[in-house]
């Protein structure tokens, strides 16, 4: 097969890319991605992602590697595999990250991407609910909205911030500089009763177009290469190997996990590490798999009691009543984000701005990511450092494509790390004890109140703690020796070659990233679209 642009990975980016791409009818695209049509009916029911996040066949069934930092326990870790990427698996959660995180980024060097510089393409993404505005625009693809059911106790955790002294915002999306600690309700990815995937989003419509063809259930197994230049991509489908041609650029959107992993495998990245596994050392970018981060979050959990929680309204005939409220009037917690309130607050002294995100949900879960409801009615709160400055690896360990790469996300090596997670505890703890929630607590169940000392709740943190999902900076963008791509996204040392996903992330994003990642894929259109005219 041969196009203008070979795309590899149907993600949040891919999709992205895909629609973007081919709104010029001359414009050829191939999208290659791994899994399989997006049918199943759990993607497209928001709270279907509770069964979702450990399935056999619409995730890659990742672990991370841990080691002593958090036990030797190794994780569950998952990716998205399906058309809509992670997008399709994701807890909707709608969050562009605070606006000093890419001013961060420009500071940096990468010239293109300051807050002021990335807030219209948010917008441009966007197809908001409500009436357009300044932050917000209502003619894109991604439909967002605001959280309209909001149970009694989210109000009450939200009364508990105000007496915490926490600034009520009624836009999570529009934070000024310099904001303090802050809590509001989270906007979602949801367009009426169905989760807006990037699938739903962008790839549906785009996939009308003769001029984008999609191949489901194949595996990219590596990046082809003229000299320096990329001139397609080989995979396999079937059983049977194959390749596409592209006569203009391949970009790697297959994720924070996925693209580091496909550039190893072309012989892309730090010569020791390829020639240890046998790899031909195509183009020698040591940077590539290095410097990945994540956000690591802790839970705090509490039974509560004279009030009604999630826990209850999700089993017997209580259950059936939320299935006729979303069948009927597409209401109830079938169409619940993972949480509905986020808080931002700084934990540290010496923090400048908040430094760690809660998520408040009337529910508790058992530990891990399978978010298994708890029986009784409980309350929780998982917390997270918004700015890590430990960083891992994605490390091929086989020359087969199929062998899983080494996923580590070196979670708690900083000293700043580890207090600012033991301070988030002990923060969630106090907001617990604002009048507006003890009057409901019974008692917290995690870590449980007989752990007090720091050490005590660090050890917690080791055997509990959990990722967030949001892997990212493994081909991070910037101008050092150990930058994988340039402010364009383009493959340092490489033509015909960029990486378009939330891997060329300089820094973690402060909140969630699937937001950012889609701002990241429009950027990225934008850039392909500004080459090809300047080539014509």
């Amino acid at each position: 097969m041969q196009a203008d642009y070979v795309i590899v990975g149907a993600g949040s980016a891919g999709c992205v890319l895909a629609n973007r791409l081919t709104e010029d009818p001359a414009v050829r695209v191939i999208l290659i991605e791994a899994g399989g049509r997006d049918w199943n009916p759990l993607i497209h029911i928001p709270a279907g992602y509770l069964k979702l996040l450990q399935h056999k066949r619409l995730t890659w069934g990742y672990t991370a590697e841990t080691g002593a930092a958090l036990a030797g326990r190794r994780i569950p870790y998952p990716r998205g595999k399906v058309l809509g990427g992670s997008s399709a698996i994701n807890g909707l959660i709608y969050i562009r990250s605070q606006p000093e995180d890419y001013d961060h980024w420009a500071q940096l060097g990468n010239r293109g991407w300051s807050s002021e510089e990335v807030q219209p393409l948010f917008r441009k993404a966007e197809r908001w609910e409500g009436p357009a505005d300044a932050v917000h625009a209502t003619d894109g693809p991604l439909q967002t909205g605001p959280t309209r059911d909001q149970p009694e106790l989210c109000q009450a955790a939200i009364e508990a911030g105000a007496q915490r002294g926490w600034e009520y915002r009624t836009d999570l999306n529009d934070l000024p500089h310099g904001l303090g600690d802050h809590i509001g309700w989270v906007q979602q990815t949801r367009g009426g009763r169905f989760r807006a995937s990037a699938a739903r989003a962008y790839l549906r419509p785009a996939m009308r177009r003769p001029n984008l063809t999609v191949v489901t259930d194949a595996m990219v197994e590596r990046v082809l290469l003229d000299g320096r230049r990329a001139i397609g991509v080989a995979y396999s489908r079937g059983g049977v190997r194959q390749e596409a041609r592209a006569s203009g650029e391949v970009i790697l959107a297959a994720g924070a996990i996925g693209s580091p992993h496909l550039l190893q495998l072309s012989g892309i990245g730090e010569p020791e590490h390829l020639q240890g596994l046998g790899l031909e050392v195509r183009h020698a970018l040591p940077g590539v798999g290095r410097g990945f981060q994540d956000h690591f979050i802790v839970r705090v959990q509490a039974e509560v009691g004279g009030i009604a929680t999630l826990n209850e309204r999700s089993r017997g005939l209580r259950f059936l009543g939320e299935v006729g409220k979303y069948v009927l009037r597409g209401r109830g917690i079938l169409t619940y984000a993972a949480s509905l309130v986020a808080a931002s607050v700084k934990a540290l002294p010496e923090s400048a701005s908040p430094d760690v995100q809660a998520l408040f949900a009337s529910a508790s879960y058992a530990p891990g990511p399978g978010r298994k409801l708890d029986t009784k009615p409980g309350m929780t709160a998982g917390v997270w450092q918004m700015r890590p400055e430990s960083r891992g690896h994605v490390l091929a360990r086989s020359p087969d494509p199929r062998v899983q790469p080494e996923i580590d996300p070196n979670y708690l090596a900083e000293d700043r790390d580890r207090r600012t997670v033991i301070a988030g505890l002990r923060l969630v703890r106090a907001w617990f004890a604002a009048p507006a929630l003890a009057r409901y607590l019974v008692a917290e169940t995690l870590p449980g109140p007989a752990l007090q000392r720091d050490d005590e709740l660090l050890d917690y943190a080791r055997r509990a703690g959990t990722t967030v999902f949001h892997a990212s900076c493994s081909c991070r963008m910037g101008r050092d020796a150990m930058a994988v791509v340039d402010d364009q996204l383009r493959v340092r040392g490489l033509s015909g070659l960029r990486v378009i996903d939330a891997s060329v992330m300089p820094a973690v994003t402060s909140t969630n990233t699937n937001a950012p990642t889609i701002m990241i894929a429009e950027k990225g259109a934008l850039l392909l679209q500004a080459a090809r005219h300047a080539q014509a």
